[in-house]
């Protein structure tokens, strides 16, 4: 990256020298594009990531914090208009050029905080919102959505694909993540403006999905195959999965992994779901007056968890009452956990789950044990995979929510220098590595770890813990 080097750089560049002659360590050069080379640039969160510079001592997590909290907004989102002239933007993954709604919900949610001091920021992510909610008007059983209707993605799978759908694998999380993000912008901006028509379709199409999948009337309309050599990638039974008992749950056909459930009431989504019931319920009654719906919104809520604390609670013979992974209705149960969001680990991030809760505690200290047949460990890392990857194969994504569900220092402190000691020195999180060789890794540019690092480090100086930051070593 070519510059002027003026006096305010030469010193810079002087300084940074003698840092790296101090740590004995020299610090590669920001792995952020070139400033011309951005996709869009926040003053409020260029200004976040200043300050964090003069907080932190150690040059390496400098380094880190800086290339990934702004990663999303570098590299991701493509800001627009839509027919009606309001924002909309499209949000790729990383290195996949498609918009998931769940990863585009988790990519920008840590930059909703800075909305209200940044009029660029916020109408960017109600462009992300205002895009989310057309993408579920129009199937709202599809994960992934191209940039309009471009026939891109698996259009051979065996389910109902239609030219603006990349994927179309059922999962609980795809509907609660925009409703979660488009909760806390309106809380943190006041603009009502995104809860209009759209809005309302999307929240009754996610309604009338979750119904079904409750499987009261049947196994309803939708089901999923693919031609694939993965196991995980398609569906048993003609694409409806093995069967589940009614028992006021919803079916997930898929994991936020994008990894097929092997029973469909999958815990942690119903969990998520409760959530972001309420939230919309709250949405409906302050903001639309549509008393009746957010009581559909509310009575969901109420039925779901009543049947989580009856049959997603089991006994286990070291750990007591612990939180299943999933389960069918019958009495089988899967207990084990998977990296991704929502997870067992992270109930208390991204649920309304309590960290103190008995169960949750049981459970934590299950999936971080070597009895969570996905939990690995190795010479270089410990953490929670997932079949997606494969075994060994540590997602960073699981420490951090080991991090964020936190309250004892010293693992928090562990956490995180797991997460600098095993970047394979890019400076970036990554999807996966293996727990003996973090240079073993998968995807270069995964979007959402790396701004989910960023979010980390920000809330663990907000909670006053500059000094367990500046104790890292590298």
């Amino acid at each position: 990256m070519k510059t002027r080097l003026s006096g305010t750089i030469l010193a810079a560049t002087l300084i940074a020298s003698l840092l790296a002659c101090h740590t004995d360590a020299r610090i590669p050069e920001s792995q952020r594009p070139s400033s011309d080379g951005r996709l869009f640039v926040s003053k409020a969160v260029e200004d976040k990531i200043a300050q964090v510079d003069t907080i932190l001592t150690n040059p390496y997590l400098k380094w880190m914090f800086a290339n990934c909290y702004p990663n999303t907004l570098d590299t991701t989102v493509h800001p627009g208009e839509d027919a009606e002239g309001l924002p909309r933007t499209f949000v790729y993954t990383g290195d996949i050029h498609a918009m998931w709604l769940r990863d585009s919900g988790a990519q920008v949610w840590p930059y909703v905080r800075f909305c209200a001091q940044d009029e660029g920021l916020r109408k960017l992510i109600a462009g992300v919102i205002n895009c989310q909610f057309d993408l579920m008007g129009i199937d709202p059983y599809a994960n992934a959505f191209n940039d309009g209707p471009t026939g891109e993605g698996w259009q051979t799978d065996g389910t109902r694909m239609q030219p603006d759908v990349y994927e179309r694998k059922w999962e609980i999380d795809s509907d609660c993540y925009p409703i979660r993000l488009a909760y806390a912008y309106w809380k943190n901006t006041g603009d009502e403006s995104i809860f209009g028509p759209k809005w309302i379709k999307a929240i009754k199409a996610t309604l009338a999905t979750f119904r079904e999948q409750q499987r009261k009337d049947g196994r309803g309309t939708y089901s999923f195959t693919r031609e694939t050599d993965r196991q995980l990638d398609t569906k048993c039974n003609g694409g409806w999965g093995n069967p589940v008992k009614p028992i006021g749950l919803i079916a997930s056909s898929f994991r936020p992994s994008d990894d097929a459930t092997t029973f469909e009431f999958l815990v942690p989504d119903n969990f998520f779901a409760v959530s972001v019931l309420r939230k919309a319920a709250e949405i409906l009654v302050t903001v639309n007056k549509e008393e009746a719906l957010a009581k559909e919104c509310t009575a969901l809520a109420d039925e779901v968890e009543t049947a989580l604390h009856e049959h997603a609670v089991v006994e286990h013979p070291k750990y007591g009452k612990i939180y299943a992974f999933e389960i069918d209705g019958y009495g089988n149960h899967f207990l084990m956990d998977d990296a991704n969001v929502p997870s067992l680990i992270s109930l208390p991030y991204i649920a309304d789950v309590d960290i103190d809760d008995p169960v949750y505690q049981n459970t934590r200290k299950f999936v971080w044990s070597e009895d969570n047949p996905y939990f690995f460990k190795g010479k270089a890392a410990e953490g929670i995979g997932g079949p997606h990857v494969g075994l060994d194969m540590v997602w960073p994504m699981s420490i951090m929510m080991k991090a964020f569900t936190s309250r004892d220092d010293a693992e928090i402190q562990a956490c995180l220098q797991t997460l600098v000691d095993c970047d394979g020195g890019k400076g970036f999180m990554h999807e996966a590595f293996h727990v003996d060789d973090p240079s073993n890794y998968t995807r270069d540019w995964f979007a959402w770890a790396n701004t989910l690092f960023g979010e980390l480090i920000v809330d663990l100086i907000d909670e006053g813990k500059t000094d367990l930051l500046n104790s890292i070593k590298k």
